[in-house]
């Protein structure tokens, strides 16, 4: 192991390298914006509280999606499966064709989420914190479903690349 040195290795690269140490899920975050899905990929979902019902994900400051993104009224969020990988890239690419071809829903309130998804949530924001480079969204639950428990593993986001859990 690397002995740990005082702000010798806190460079992006270095970081990034070091935070994709850990796996992530993946999740599908999206809603209707002007009558047009509107969405991203991210990894760095999370459950946060029963009690309000809570889950949060990070963005990035610079994000040109988010702008638009949250002046949605509801947003869907769906946990990716391990045969999303594709879906994952197009999630992050060209914001034209980010949702070319997926099959989609959207409920009334404009959630929209990816059909064969592993679970599915309709939400709303809760609360925004600014992290450094990085906004913390906190969402609020108000429904929520999934898949039947044959269905596939979650897509993992692991040193830079996308897998699957083998569970031993």
């Amino acid at each position: 192991m690397t002995p740990l040195r005082t702000n010798q290795d806190l460079n992006a690269t270095r970081l990034r390298e070091v935070f994709g140490i850990f796996p992530s899920g993946v999740v599908a975050v999206a809603a209707l914006v002007n009558g047009l899905p509107v969405g991203l990929a991210a990894s760095s979902f999370t459950s946060v509280s029963l009690d309000p019902p809570l889950v949060s994900f990070s963005i990035a400051n610079a994000s040109k999606t988010w702008p638009d993104l949250r002046r949605a009224a509801h947003l869907g969020v769906t946990i990716l499966a391990d045969h999303h990988s594709a879906v994952a890239r197009q999630l992050a690419g060209a914001v034209a064709q980010r949702f070319d071809g997926l099959p989609v829903t959207a409920t009334d309130d404009g959630a929209v989420t990816l059909d064969d998804g592993l679970a599915h949530f309709d939400t709303t924001i809760y609360r925004e914190v600014l992290a450094g480079d990085h906004t913390i969204v906190l969402l609020q639950l108000h429904a929520v479903g999934q898949a039947g428990l044959s269905e596939p593993s979650p897509l993992v986001f692991h040193r830079s690349r996308f897998g699957r859990l083998q569970l031993g």
